[in-house]
C-alpha cells in the first residue's frame, strides 16, 4: 500500500548536532581540567572555550554563519583548537589547509573550496597571503606580533578583533547531516578533491571509537604531534581527546628527540603516529633512559611494519594498536581493538557500525563482493562515509558505487573478520606478467638491522614491464651497503620480487598522512 509523504516520516527531522559540542561540554563538565600543555603553558577546557567563543564572536562579526566556509593554515598550537571549533560553532565548514602547501595550491583550495575568509598562522604568511589576494578571500593572521606587517601593509589580527567584539553564548544548532568539514586529498593521483564531512559522521565516528575501539580517560594525556590539518589527528587526537576530556601535549613539529621530552615531562599515557612518527621515536630512545608512562600506541596513515612495531614496543614496553581508514571515511575503518589482543601486520576488524569487505577490483559499475580470504578491493560503508567530494559529482559516482565507497587498496578479509592490507591498487608492481606488492617487500627490507624506512616502487622497464626499486633510510649511525640489501631481500623471497636497484636516502618524500609518496620516487629514478 502507498502512503502519503509525511514531513514527519519522509522530512529531515528536527534534530541537530554539532561538532562545536565536543568542547562546549568538556568546557561545561570540567572546565579545571588542562586541555592542552603548550611550550610551559597549560590551558584549561574552560579558559579554550572561552577563549573559542571570543574568537567565533570576532568571525560572526566578519559576517560568518551558517554554511560559511572558513580555511585554516594553522599548525598544532592552541590557535588551532580555536579557529577550529569557533568556525563550527557557527555553523561554519572548516577546510584545514596542509601546511606545506605553495602558494598556489593553497590559491587551488580557496578557490575550489569557495572560501568566505582564510586564518593563516603568521610564520605561514608568506604563501598564504599571496594566495588569499589572488584568490580575492579575505585574510586573518594569529600568532603575529602587535604592529605586524607584511610587504609593509598591516595585516588584521585575530586577536585583536576577538578582544573588540562581543563573544557567543554558545554554538549554533546545525542538521546532524550539515557538512562540517572540507578535507582535500592529497593528489597523490591528480588535482586534490575536497571531501566533505558532515557533523554525524565526525561525531559518530568519536563516540565509536572511544566506546568500542580505544580506552581514552579523562586523565589520560595525549601525543598531539599529528598533524590537525589531517584527518587522522583531527578525529583520534583531537576530536576523540576532548570529547574525552583528557589533555593534549601539542607539538607543531615533529622532532622525535623534543617528542620523547615532552612525553615524559607530561606523563603521557597514549601515543599516536604514522610510521615515520615510530621509526624516529625508537632512534630518539637510543639517546636517553628517559620513558613515559605508556598504556599503548596507535599507528595509522599507512603500513607499519611488524619489525618497527616490535622495536616500539621494546623501547617503550607499550603495545602498538594499528588501525586503517581514509579521509573520506573519517577516519577509521578498521582498528585492532585496545580491549582484545593485537594481530602484527593486520589492521584489525572493522569498527563498531561500518562494514569492510572485498570486492572484484576489475569491477567498476557496481559492486561484486568477494569470499571472504579473496585478494580484492577493500570496499566501506557505514557511519562514517563523507558527503561526497565538493564539486566533483563524477568523482564521487566513481567512488561510492552501490553505497559502497571503493578505497583503491587491496586486501583480504579472513575468516574471523581480520583485514589485511595488501597494498594500494595503484602502487602494485607488474614484473614479467606476476604481481609484486610493495608492502611485503617493504617488511622484509625493514627488518635489516641498519634499514630505519622503506620504501618500494616500480619503474619502467622495457624488457620486464617495470622493474623493483627501493629507496631507504638507514638507521642511526649506520652506512648500509646497497648491493648487500639487494642479496638480504633476495635470500628471503622470490626472485620476480626482490628489488635490483636500493637507494640510500636521507628522507622520504612524505604526504600530510605521512604516507611515502611513491610517484615522487618513480619520477626520480624512472629518469
Amino acid at each position: 500500500m502507498a502512503h502519503q509523504p509525511d514531513l514527519a516520516l519522509d522530512g529531515p527531522g528536527q534534530g541537530t548536532l554539532s561538532i562545536a559540542a565536543i568542547l562546549a561540554e568538556s568546557a561545561r563538565r570540567r572546565p579545571e581540567a588542562p586541555a592542552l600543555y603548550f611550550m610551559g603553558q597549560t590551558i584549561t577546557y574552560g579558559a579554550l572555550w572561552d577563549q573559542t567563543r571570543a574568537y567565533a564572536g570576532a568571525l560572526a562579526a566578519r559576517g560568518i554563519g551558517p554554511g560559511s566556509r572558513v580555511a585554516m593554515i594553522v599548525p598544532n598550537v592552541p590557535d588551532f583548537p580555536r579557529v577550529y571549533y569557533a568556525a563550527l560553532a557557527l555553523g561554519a565548514v572548516v577546510v584545514p589547509i596542509h601546511l606545506l602547501f605553495k602558494a598556489e595550491e593553497i590559491r587551488f583550495v580557496l578557490e575550489d573550496a569557495d572560501a568566505d575568509l582564510v586564518v593563516a598562522a603568521a610564520p605561514l604568511l608568506g604563501e598564504a597571503a599571496p594566495a588569499a589576494a589572488l584568490a580575492g578571500v579575505p585574510l586573518l593572521t594569529v600568532l603575529a606580533p602587535e604592529g605586524f606587517e607584511l610587504d609593509g601593509e598591516p595585516v588584521a589580527r585575530l586577536e585583536d578583533e576577538a578582544a573588540f567584539t562581543t563573544p557567543i553564548e554558545r554554538y549554533v544548532p546545525v542538521h546532524p547531516l550539515a557538512a562540517a568539514t572540507i578535507l582535500y586529498t592529497s593528489g597523490t593521483t591528480g588535482t586534490p578533491k575536497g571531501a566533505v564531512g558532515s557533523h554525524l559522521a565526525v561525531i559518530e565516528q568519536v563516540h565509536t571509537c572511544l566506546l568500542d575501539t580505544f580506552e581514552y580517560r579523562p586523565d589520560d594525556v595525549l601525543y598531539g604531534g599529528l598533524p590537525f590539518f589531517h584527518t587522522f589527528g583531527q578525529t583520534v587526537v583531537l576530536n576523540a581527546g576532548f570529547r574525552r576530556g583528557a589533555a593534549i601535549i601539542l607539538l607543531p613539529k615533529f622532532d622525535p628527540d623534543e617528542a620523547l621530552e615532552l612525553l615524559v615531562r607530561h606523563r603521557a599515557t597514549v601515543f599516536a603516529g604514522v610510521p615515520t612518527n615510530y621509526a624516529g621515536m625508537v632512534a630518539a630512545a637510543n639517546r636517553t633512559a628517559d620513558r613515559p608512562p605508556l598504556r599503548y600506541a596507535i599507528s595509522g596513515g599507512a603500513a607499519l611494519p611488524t619489525a618497527l612495531l616490535e622495536a616500539f614496543e621494546a623501547a617503550y614496553g607499550a603495545q602498538v594498536h594499528e588501525g586503517y581508514g581514509l579521509t573520506e571515511t573519517s577516519p577509521v575503518c578498521s582498528f585492532n581493538l585496545v580491549s582484545e589482543p593485537i594481530r602484527p601486520g593486520t589492521v584489525g576488524k572493522a569498527i563498531w557500525g561500518v562494514e569492510v569487505e572485498i570486492a572484484d577490483s576489475e569491477i567498476d559499475d557496481r559492486i561484486e563482493l568477494l569470499p571472504r580470504e579473496t585478494l580484492g578491493e577493500i570496499v566501506v560503508r557505514g557511519h562514517n562515509l563523507m558527503k561526497g567530494y565538493l564539486g566533483r559529482a563524477d568523482a564521487t559516482a566513481a567512488a561510492i558505487v552501490d553505497g559502497w565507497f571503493r578505497t583503491g587498496d587491496l586486501g583480504t578479509v579472513d575468516g574471523d573478520g581480520v583485514i589485511h592490507i595488501v597494498d594500494r591498487k595503484k602502487d602494485m608492481i607488474i614484473r614479467n606478467g606476476y604481481n609484486v606488492y610493495p608492502t611485503e617487500v617493504e617488511a622484509v627490507l625493514s627488518r635489516h638491522p641498519e634499514v630505519s624506512l622503506a620504501a618500494v616502487f616500480g619503474v619502467p622497464h622495457p624488457e620486464h614491464g617495470q622493474e623493483v626499486y627501493a629507496a631507504i633510510v638507514p638507521a642511526e649511525g649506520a652506512d648500509p651497503d646497497p648491493a648487500e640489501l639487494v642479496d638480504y631481500v633476495k635470500a628471503k623471497i622470490a626472485a620476480y620480487k626482490y628489488p635490483r636497484v636500493v637507494h640510500v636516502v636521507e628522507a622520504l618524500p612524505l604526504g600530510p598522512s605521512g604516507k611515502i609518496l611513491k610517484r615522487e620516487l618513480q619520477l626520480l629514478y624512472a629518469a
